[in-house]
């Protein structure tokens, strides 16, 4: 390890020196921590009893070597303040630790696994050009054996019975709520202790590694969410490490937060240094295609709040994590979650930005899900609320979120929220909503759930209503979501042109009084044309103008009955001269693939 850098912040690779590492015939332990008078090492091998560590390099750091300690063995590191009083602490860098509610860190070896997934790492490729089709879990409540809430599947379970449903439904790529150990389920691993430690609730690691090996043999990437921001209180990790204030603010009103966790001390070059060292970890060790960065505004600004100013230092963390991240890993894609409306997230640090590849667009998901709630009649009047979007879209690289944040603390689920009365209702409503959200320029991402319409808000102790497949209208939605998931996949207008401005089009977007939006999305020949009647009025023979030569081909229709709707299949749309007459019922929407043609001249049409 790199000790100036380490101080300084440029270090990525701590979790190479600090932590537990076999060596021999036995295991060194190191651990930082400057302003302690003795630390310990107690564990399995010693019988719980002190094993003395001895300053080492500058008298900040702290080391042993223990003959007998082997992998498996559970250990903690017994740290004395200045005063004399001590505290048992997990181990910051451990790699792996017990099954809460115990705490102590488990030694692990880094090179158990060996990864067969070489050919898919060659070929990994920048996603801007390509379709990004996220599925959010939460591992410990996608499905419980016996769906017991003290009870999780295994990560290699795991792999037998997910990535079946990821091709199935045609996902590209699945994300996963944060895995760093963490003690409290009902923080969903947003308040984490182990920052290099998958939690033991599903497996070792070298579980959680095969999970992700099976992944990429299936060709879909493997995105963890990752919270640099904060860590929990629990006294027995990163609090008052050393008996003083090392990873947090030394006051309170810079360092706690709403969450009720500890905000991390970003100036410190040591703490820089261990978040950077933690994110490679991830990506390096376990081959994580991608990050996402949690609560990235409260990084740029003090407690999240614009008013109380930018944190220069944080915000230089931002910038130093993710070049270091882009240098190691090129392909490597960083997600920003990130409410604020600070310029240039999604621009590299070269050119002055933050660095991210892309960032949610929570603006978007405000504005259509309160779009959505909104009755029929009153829709004129927030019509523009799904075209604002369009006004801002090109300063970042955005993605479109429908996360876990959206089905939880009394919100309602994505089906819950639709206006209207009875199950029909919503489900005529939702159906155009997905339509207008894969059709919308911008990589995708749906919480686990909401593809089955769960009207029961997400409960990480239960798994998914799955139940609710055996009824016709959740069965046709699910259904319907496939179609939409595999339809984007496979046309290049929706997602090769996203972030440039020729790729998209409005042909209509002030009809406020019919609340219809039309629009094109296109790349290279490949147009499609999106026809969205979010009234409260069918639309009759409705007219859109083409080119000439143009022809029309139904691509989907959310009212058709084979997704629940009202509609008989069959003609309701012809095109004559350039003129394509449609005839669309309310709350529905239509895709309609423009063929483009080649003239004898050369030229192209339609």
């Amino acid at each position: 390890m790199d000790f100036y850098g380490f101080y300084t912040g440029q270090e990525f690779e701590a979790y190479t020196y600090l932590g537990a590492h076999l060596e021999g015939n036995g295991v060194v332990f190191r651990t930082f921590a400057p302003n302690a008078s003795k630390i310990s090492v107690i564990g399995d091998f010693n019988q719980w009893q002190e094993r003395a560590m001895k300053k080492v390099y500058d008298g900040n750091f702290w080391e042993c070597y223990v003959e007998n300690a082997a992998q498996g063995m559970k250990y903690k590191y017994r740290i004395y303040d200045k005063n004399g009083n001590f505290l048992d602490h997990c181990d910051p860098y451990a790699f792996y630790s017990e099954l809460r509610p115990e705490t102590a860190s488990i030694i692990y070896g880094l090179g158990n696994y060996t990864f067969s997934d070489k050919l898919y790492l060659s070929r990994k490729r920048n996603t801007e050009y390509y379709p990004l089709n996220i599925y959010e879990i939460h591992v410990g409540s996608w499905k419980k054996p016996g769906n017991n809430a003290k009870s999780f599947y295994n990560y290699r379970e795991l792999a037998d019975l997910i990535i079946p449903y990821l091709i199935e439904s045609h996902y590209n790529s699945v994300e996963l709520m944060p895995l760093s150990e963490y003690p409290c389920d009902e923080s969903w691993g947003y308040q984490a202790t182990g920052f290099f430690s998958p939690t033991s609730r599903y497996g070792n690691p070298d579980d959680l590694r095969y999970f992700i090996d099976k992944c990429h043999a299936a060709n879909i990437s493997v995105i963890l969410d990752f919270v640099p921001v904060h860590f929990a209180l629990n006294d027995y990790a990163l609090l008052k490490y050393d008996g003083s204030a090392i990873y947090e603010y030394p006051h309170s009103d810079a360092g706690c937060n709403e969450w009720g966790s500890c905000n991390f001390m970003h100036s410190r070059g040591e703490v820089r240094s261990f978040l950077q060292s933690s994110a490679y970890y991830w990506l390096k060790e376990f081959h994580f295609d991608s990050l996402r960065i949690d609560a990235v505004s409260h990084l740029i600004y003090w407690q999240g709040i614009k008013e109380r100013g930018e944190n220069q230092a944080a915000i230089h963390f931002i910038r130093s994590i993710n070049a270091g991240l882009k240098e190691r890993y090129p392909n490597a894609v960083l997600i920003a979650e990130d409410s604020s409306a600070y310029p240039g997230v999604t621009t590299p640090v070269n050119d002055g930005g933050l660095g991210f590849d892309y960032k949610w667009d929570l603006g978007w998901m405000n504005d259509t899900l309160s779009f959505m709630q909104t009755s029929a009649p009153e829709r004129k009047k927030q019509y523009n609320k799904l075209t604002f979007s369009m006004m801002y879209f090109y300063n970042e690289h955005y993605l479109l979120p429908l996360s876990h944040d959206e089905v939880v603390h009394g919100k309602a689920t994505i089906i819950q929220k639709m206006s209207g009365d009875t199950y029909e209702e919503k489900f005529a409503q939702a159906r155009p909503l997905y339509m207008y959200m894969f059709a919308h320029p911008g990589k995708k991402l749906n919480f686990m759930g909401n593809e089955i319409a769960m009207f029961r808000e997400w409960d990480e102790k239960r798994q998914l209503d799955w139940e609710l497949l055996a009824y016709p209208q959740h069965q046709k939605f699910c259904r319907f979501i496939n179609e939409l998931n595999s339809i984007y996949l496979q046309h290049s207008a929706f997602y090769k042109k996203d972030y440039e401005q020729d790729g998209f089009e409005w042909l209509d977007c002030q009809n406020s009084e019919q609340v219809v939006y039309i629009f094109v999305r296109k790349a290279g020949r490949q147009k499609i044309l999106v026809i969205l009647n979010f009234g409260e009025s069918d639309l009759c023979n409705y007219e859109i103008k083409l080119a000439k030569n143009a022809q029309a081909t139904i691509l989907l229709d959310s009212a058709s009955s084979l997704w629940g709707g009202s509609k008989d299949e069959g003609t309701n749309y012809c095109v004559k001269e350039g003129i394509l007459r449609v005839n669309i019922e309310h709350f529905s929407g239509q895709y309609f693939i423009l063929n483009s043609r080649v003239s004898r001249a050369g030229q192209q049409s339609g």
